[in-house]
């Protein structure tokens, strides 16, 4: 199988992770695609295929020298859920050929325009697979998926390529943050590793942010408001008050690049009582420290005004920035991928991530862990899209990065 039909077979399974769910997987659909990957890797002729109960599956590739055997174990991962943001079910991709720079009509009234996503513009003559325009694509993360497999099989079907031991894994729930929680890093038994869910062509992420959850809990009173004087105290005015105490300046929609910010993802109040969630990112640890600190002096001034026990504001760490674990003693892992994708005709992009991945969390667990691009754009939504030629110099970097070489 090739890779565009690989990718293409695997968005008919709908995968959609769930925030509020206790179970793990967080959905059992995630199960159905699963338990098909395992026996498509099993049919592929890789070793050691398994499942465990939560859905992880882990695989490898032998070495095929003896030089091999000696060399470090690497591995390749991938997530299989997609975002809870939009749907992913009943996926209906196509292909259009040959991109020319014009607007692409996804169904009626839906166009995705180059100059809304001027993405597109780098894509001209690229053969481009795009919605139409109801769901999701999937490309985050089954393009890296893809690109994974197809990098196992063509190093099956080209022994003449030496390469160490590889393992490759893929795993469920990356999207609502839980995708590395059980990740067994022990069994995976890598020196490092790299998770093949980034953007655009060329891209190669070792800094993201480091994050946390803030839940502000606001306790009001009620009482009719014909004879509230002196009595209410309304939590819907108190929660807007505690939003209006964080920048303005300092939220997503206000930053860029290595800028941190404070995020309110979501609020439910009535006059009795209030909640806010929100989560805080910055990619500098003393001001992501500063940050957690702020939020919950804002807390504090309310308690103040209003008295003890009005607000609670409960902050918990969520990931770290990777570089931490990546320099200076792992920068070989980022410097094979630097050669592996000029090898491949890829210019490098080296960027921090506006967000985190699975490779994050796996760095702080032992297992050094940049993303490397697959290939997909504008994820989470009807307007993403996967170019054909992204996804399959994606592969070709896996398999330069396999490629034994006079490295470290």
């Amino acid at each position: 199988m090739e890779i565009v039909d690989r990718f293409l077979n695997y968005t008919k399974f709908d995968t959609q992770s769930a925030e509020d769910s206790q179970t793990v997987p967080s959905t059992s659909k995630q199960l159905v695609f699963a338990s098909y990957l395992k026996e498509e890797l099993e049919r592929e002729g890789l070793c050691d295929v398994e499942m465990d109960d939560k859905g992880y599956i882990y695989a490898t590739l032998p070495a095929n020298c003896a030089e091999g055997e000696d060399a470090p174990t690497i591995g390749f991962i991938s997530h299989y859920d997609t975002s809870p943001d939009c749907s992913g079910a009943d996926i209906k991709p196509r292909i259009v050929s040959a991109y020319d720079g014009g607007d692409i009509v996804l169904s009626e009234g839906i166009v995705l325009s180059p100059e809304k996503f001027p993405e597109l513009k780098s894509h001209v003559g690229d053969d481009i697979i795009v919605t139409d325009g109801h769901t999701l694509l999937g490309a985050d993360d089954k393009a890296g998926i893809a690109e994974i497999v197809q990098a196992m099989v063509w190093l099956q079907q080209h022994p003449e390529v030496k390469h160490g031991r590889v393992r490759i894994a893929f795993n469920p729930d990356e999207e609502i943050g839980m995708g590395a929680h059980h990740f067994d890093v022990e069994r995976f038994g890598c020196q490092w590793a790299y998770t093949m869910d980034g953007g655009d062509i060329g891209e190669l992420e070792y800094e993201n942010f480091n994050a946390a959850s803030a839940k502000v809990t606001i306790r009001g009173i009620s009482v009719h408001p014909g004879y509230a004087k002196g009595k209410m105290v309304n939590a819907n005015a108190l929660a807007a008050e505690f939003a209006e105490m964080l920048p303005c300046d300092e939220r997503p929609e206000t930053t860029e690049g290595y800028e941190g910010f404070y995020h309110l993802v979501g609020m439910q109040t009535n006059t009795e009582a209030g909640r806010l969630s929100y989560i805080i990112r910055d990619h500098d640890r003393q001001h992501f420290e500063q940050r957690k600190a702020f939020i919950a002096e804002c807390g504090r001034k309310m308690n103040e005004k209003y008295g003890e026990g009005t607000v609670t504001v409960d902050v918990n760490d969520q990931y770290y920035n990777m570089r931490e674990k990546i320099e200076p003693e792992n920068m070989h892992v980022i410097d094979n991928v630097l050669q592996a994708m000029r090898d491949a005709g890829v210019e490098p992009k080296v960027k921090p991530i506006r967000g985190g991945t699975d490779g994050a969390q796996l760095s702080f667990k032992g297992l050094p862990c940049p993303n490397i691009f697959a290939g997909g754009i504008n994820f989470h939504g009807p307007y993403e899209f996967l170019p054909i030629q992204s996804m399959k110099k994606a592969m070709e970097v896996v398999v330069r990065i396999c490629e034994l070489r006079d490295k470290d």
